[in-house]
């Protein structure tokens, strides 16, 4: 039983597989649909050209980068088995026979327990989710979706290029087919307050979800955003505003939902603010002790069919 106020998710995985279990990061060199031009070409005002990416293993196979993550991630949390995870840009957006060698790739290779495949709401065509099904049914699977805001000015203000309809849509289809759902959302988008924040966790408390990711808006050298902060238009929030949002974010999520991340880890050599986004620890230490200030815990204030 974990000790932390909050479902986390090595604590999920140790139940599910018995071990510890760390998720190995792919790029499998798949785009974008924001960025070659069938919704949009510049991508969502926080992304630079790597997008969500880190693309440090994109010249090797992904054979290649699960030995390579597996070495790392065995030395560094003692890890037994690996979730391949295709986090770079959108891992359902190609023909599906490229997807399905490259999940099958990956699942080929020893001590793989499991995929989890991040991509946007408005690239799963039937014959993906087929695939993710089919695979559902001999292996661990789960659909990472980027949402960010269930707010539909939020998401055209960040050039999201979809509505939060067809994310809900998309989370349907998915669960229908018995497949586990990640949200990822990000506090300290442009125009939300901890009002617009709050009714983001309280929507996705209502769906049938199993997991949510949350991040921190940092501004990345070069992006849209970096631009709109230079001129003054956006600023980033402060450690302990933002700490007091995510605590109160999970005290409306139900306990049963899996939390796979608390913040970001911005690349130093491209982080232009808020430099606190850099101390990890610091940070995952300030939530909690916001949550205890708070007396408040995930679930805490979570009801069925809450609304703000």
């Amino acid at each position: 039983m974990s000790s932390l106020p909050y479902n986390d998710l090595a604590g999920a995985m140790r139940e599910r597989f018995g071990c510890r279990v760390q998720k190995v990061i792919l790029d499998a060199g798949f785009t974008c649909p924001n960025r070659d031009g069938k919704v949009g070409t510049g991508g969502c005002i926080y992304c630079n050209a790597r997008g969500s990416g880190t693309g440090a293993f994109s010249s090797l196979s992904v054979r290649e980068q699960l030995e390579k993550g597996k070495v790392a991630l065995r030395k560094r949390y003692k890890a037994e088995k690996f979730i391949a995870y295709f986090q770079s840009f959108s891992n359902t957006y190609g023909p599906v026979e490229t997807i399905r060698l490259r999940y099958e790739e990956a699942l080929g290779v020893p001590e793989v327990v499991g995929l989890a495949v991040g991509t946007r709401p408005d690239c799963v065509g039937e014959e993906a989710l087929n695939l993710l099904a089919e695979l559902n049914r001999r292996t661990f699977v789960s659909v990472e979706y980027g949402l960010q805001s269930v707010h539909d000015r939020t998401l055209e203000l960040i050039n999201r290029g979809h509505t939060f309809s067809v994310f809900q849509e998309a989370v349907d289809r998915t669960r229908l087919r018995g497949i586990d759902v990640c949200v990822h959302v990000i506090l300290g988008l442009p125009g939300e307050g901890r009002q617009e924040m709050l009714e983001t966790a309280a929507a996705l408390a209502g769906m049938d979800i199993q997991a949510v990711k949350i991040h921190l808006l940092y501004v990345v050298k070069g992006t849209a955003l970096h631009r709109l902060y230079e001129s003054g238009a956006y600023s980033c929030l402060d450690r302990e505003a933002y700490a007091g949002i995510v605590a109160e974010f999970l005290s409306l999520l139900p306990p049963s939902v899996v939390i796979h991340r608390l913040t970001g880890d911005p690349h130093p050599a491209e982080l232009v603010a808020p430099q606190w986004a850099l101390e990890k620890q610091t940070n995952l230490r300030a939530i909690r002790e916001a949550m205890e200030e708070r007396n408040t815990w995930q679930g805490k204030n979570w009801k069925p069919g809450i609304s703000l």
